[in-house]
């Protein structure tokens, strides 16, 4: 027993060494609440709004591009556009639907527009069907198709239209 006594007698030696250890936990213990208090910053990082993703003038895109945050089109694409704040630049143009909260259009659509917010700069040119909440459309923008307010035109927008249109032709099929 005192031969483990003597092992343990180099232990509180190594207790001495451990009281090093032993400062170290209590240095964790101070970080531990640092890193209690780091994840509000995280929490507060995803409040922070990421840069919107830009797509080039030299990019075309041939499909559909979904997004929650915000997309700046320069390039050409043919598809369908979903995200929360979309600007379409200049030289862009955008052959498919857009659909988003805000969405300002200073270069080409051709097809649907669905916005919360629509803007149509002088330099925009559509052509298609706008359906909107608010709508700007400055002086010089171009614009063929049909204007329709929503109080909500991200959601049903299509299906509103679609069976509104379809008694039309059933009731002129009838008259004939």
């Amino acid at each position: 027993m005192f031969s483990k006594s003597k092992i343990n007698e180099p232990g509180p030696k190594a207790g001495d060494k451990d009281t090093k250890p032993a400062a170290a936990p209590a240095a964790d213990k101070p970080a531990i609440p640092p890193k209690a208090s780091t994840p509000p910053v995280p929490s507060s990082a995803p409040k922070a709004k990421p840069p919107a993703s830009t797509l080039s003038s030299d990019i075309v895109i041939k499909g559909d591009i979904k997004s929650t945050g915000d997309i700046i089109v320069e390039g050409t694409v043919e598809g369908d556009i979903r995200a929360h704040q979309l600007t379409v630049g200049e030289g862009a143009t955008v052959r498919g639907e857009v659909v988003g909260d805000d969405v300002v259009i200073n270069g080409r659509i051709v097809g649907r527009l669905r916005g919360l917010k629509v803007r149509l700069t002088a330099t925009a040119r559509v052509e298609g069907d706008i359906i909107h909440k608010t709508i700007a459309i400055e002086s010089g923008a171009h614009f063929e198709g049909s204007v329709q307010r929503q109080d909500d035109p991200l959601s049903g927008g299509a299906k509103k239209i679609q069976p509104a249109a379809a008694p039309a032709p059933a009731a002129a099929a009838e008259k004939a």
